[in-house]
């Protein structure tokens, strides 16, 4: 979640900085703060370094809580995201998987990767999103499927306001176990957006942590190659809660409920506990509403190739990768440079000059 205090600016300023950088398709809800380059550099950075150790099974299960900005198209950022780390996770992914699975928990829509993928079948992707009454980002009807290739590899849930806990994972767990064995992933992406927790700020269901926390068990119990990356979330206590919950469960570790003191102790008064009940609000999916959702879903299943395959295609390169763990590091102990140097291209690395070994006439 963005920090808008970073903005430190006017309304008549923050105005015309929008102005400015209409042109380059950064729109209101995506304003421009300082050091946003090396932001997106370090979510998205991240996602690819996860992807990455997956490929190369380093791990079982990567995390990147500061991933998910699932609203980034190609050419346009959205919805509080500049780059979508997802598609480029998830491309990383099938250099080594013929398909790759999505699953999308956020309250929101995850427009920017079902269109990144919208064609093709090496990627299904799954949203449970909250859709109608002008919602952001308006998409995710369940007509929508995919084309062409991709058809019924996009799959969308969508749900009215106050969904519970009981609601959500017995729909979630019956569409998921059906994708799952239907189109047998070699890896999954699973983006665990906390703005569709109750009590956030832009959402408007009704899960509380433990529910949220069921869909990662429920996917974990898989054993398929794991990528979790966070989202959307609004009420920044509750989002710290909801990750940290679903940090011990996929290391099967179970937290106590008691907060320890530390620095931030304070944004989680009075309680200081992680675990948050859910509000007494109306479920507006009747029980009719979501098994119509259900059989459609499962029609759109019956409809595709079982297990698509791929045919023989050049695999792009992977991108450096380093011949020492960096976990393995002491993060105290100094990096000479020598070892510095070999992570980077030296600035001086290409130049024009008499030095120069290659010219353009091609002599040495």
């Amino acid at each position: 979640m963005l920090d808008f205090s970073l903005l430190q600016t006017t309304l008549p300023d923050f105005a015309n900085a929008t102005m400015k950088y209409m042109p380059h398709n950064l729109g209101e809800d995506c304003p421009v703060f300082d050091n946003l380059f090396e932001f997106c550099q370090i979510y998205a950075g991240g996602t690819l370094d996860a992807a990455r150790r997956l490929n190369h099974k380093t791990c079982d299960i990567a995390i990147n809580w500061a991933g998910g900005l699932h609203h980034a198209k190609k050419c346009e950022a959205s919805g509080f995201c500049y780059i979508n780390d997802l598609v480029l996770g998830i491309l990383e992914l099938l250099k080594y998987h013929a398909r790759v699975l999505y699953i999308d928990i956020d309250v929101h829509h995850g427009d920017g990767v079902e269109e990144a993928f919208y064609f093709t079948d090496r990627v299904m992707t799954v949203s449970f999103h909250k859709y109608g009454d002008l919602f952001f980002p308006g998409t995710g009807d369940i007509k929508d499927r995919g084309e062409r290739e991709g058809k019924y590899y996009a799959i969308n849930i969508p749900l009215k306001d106050g969904i519970d806990d009981s609601s959500f994972t017995r729909l979630f767990k019956t569409i998921i176990a059906k994708v799952v064995e239907t189109y047998l992933p070699g890896a999954i992406v699973l983006q665990c957006g906390a703005d569709s927790l109750a009590r956030d700020r832009l959402g408007c269901f009704n899960l509380s942590i433990e529910g949220h926390a069921e869909c990662v068990k429920f996917v974990k119990k898989f054993n398929i190659p794991l990528l979790v990356t966070g989202g959307g979330g609004y009420t920044k206590e509750n989002v710290a809660r909801c990750w940290a919950v679903e940090t011990g469960v996929l290391l099967e570790t179970e937290l106590p409920n008691e907060i320890p003191n530390n620095d931030y102790i304070e944004y989680f008064a009075p309680d200081y506990t992680l675990k948050v009940p859910n509000l007494n609000m109306d479920n507006l999916n009747s029980k009719t509403y979501l098994g119509s959702i259900k059989m459609q879903v499962m029609e759109s299943l019956r409809s595709i190739q079982h297990a698509p395959g791929v045919q023989m295609q050049e695999v792009p390169p992977d991108f450096y990768i380093p011949d020492f763990d960096e976990d393995e590091m002491d993060p105290d102990e100094r990096v000479d440079q020598h070892t510095q140097d070999k992570q980077i291209h030296r600035d001086d690395e290409y130049y024009e000059g008499d030095n120069d070994n290659d010219h353009d006439d091609g002599t040495r």
